[in-house]
């Protein structure tokens, strides 16, 4: 995005198995933004400030819900609706710890369904102090050290890993174009029953549900790359069944349609974290 600065950096070695990256956001206009955000599958933390020490979302609104007082600091779920965060008319900054899909489990010892598309205020997950320090703090450097010295105390006082599930989701990674449930549970011979929990449990949504999320993500990183010329080449890349089938399923994650995005949507963003867009 042109008016929205994204600054995308790599965990510390020893989180890199459960973070995907923390990402800071910053804006310097005065303008109340509408930022349109695509679910991803990927839980995480979210610091948000403005340059008047408020916070900086206003409310955040799905598809299901409408919620405001939001907290400067929250831990959020893996959520499955597309949202939209209506951020104040001031200049801010945010960051985000991105999550890896399973790390609600691993780092907070949390069935992960539990959460969904909520969030937890600092004093429910252990930050009341790290929040403080957050808003005392004026370098994103430094306030990026805390949050990973938070989460490596997290994962040093954690006994929670699901080993297959994290596998079948490297798995659906790899094969994310083609990849159903029967293919898990004959790869990882397990009972559907049993996946169906586990998974649930630690990733916080059935498995059909979250490939449908990646494979929408897959599909929106694709269009991104401006390498394709038709959608239905996606499409068909995606072993979707027909094209109609795509855009459904990109209008049920985006709110928009594939053309939409590409031709009338301002400023779209992708990159580790996800797509967003005003």
């Amino acid at each position: 995005m042109r008016t929205i600065n994204f600054t995308v950096l790599p965990p510390p070695k020893v989180l890199r198995r459960d973070l995907e990256c923390f990402r800071i956001a910053s804006y310097t206009g005065s303008e109340a933004l509408e930022v349109k955000v695509c679910p991803n599958g990927l839980p995480g933390i979210v610091f948000q400030l403005s340059t008047d020490d408020s916070a900086a979302i206003d409310r955040i609104t799905t598809c299901s819900a409408q919620v405001s007082n939001i907290p400067k600091l929250f831990l959020h779920g893996q959520g499955s609706e597309p949202s939209v965060m209506h951020f104040r008319n001031k200049p801010y900054t945010t960051i985000q710890v991105v999550f890896k899909s399973h790390a609600l489990y691993t780092l907070f010892g949390m069935d992960a369904s539990s959460l969904d598309q909520g969030f937890l205020i600092p004093d429910q997950f252990g930050a009341k102090e790290l929040e403080k320090h957050l808003i005392a703090t004026r370098t994103n450097s430094e306030r990026i050290t805390m949050l990973g010295e938070f989460l490596i105390t997290k994962l040093e006082q954690s006994d929670k890993r699901d080993e297959l599930i994290e596998q079948a989701l490297g798995f659906i990674r790899l094969h994310i174009s083609t990849v159903k449930v029967k293919d898990l549970l004959s790869e990882f011979h397990i009972s559907e029953r049993q996946f169906q929990k586990r998974f649930a449990r630690v990733v916080g949504m059935p498995p059909q549900l979250y490939i449908r999320v990646k494979r929408v993500n897959e599909a929106l990183r694709m269009m991104n790359t401006g390498k394709y010329e038709r959608f239905s080449d996606i499409a068909y890349a995606l072993d979707y069944y027909d094209q109609s089938h795509f855009i459904r399923d990109i209008k049920a994650f985006s709110w928009v349609t594939p053309k939409s995005i590409t031709n009338k949507v301002s400023e779209f963003h992708n990159d580790e974290a996800g797509s967003s867009y005003l």
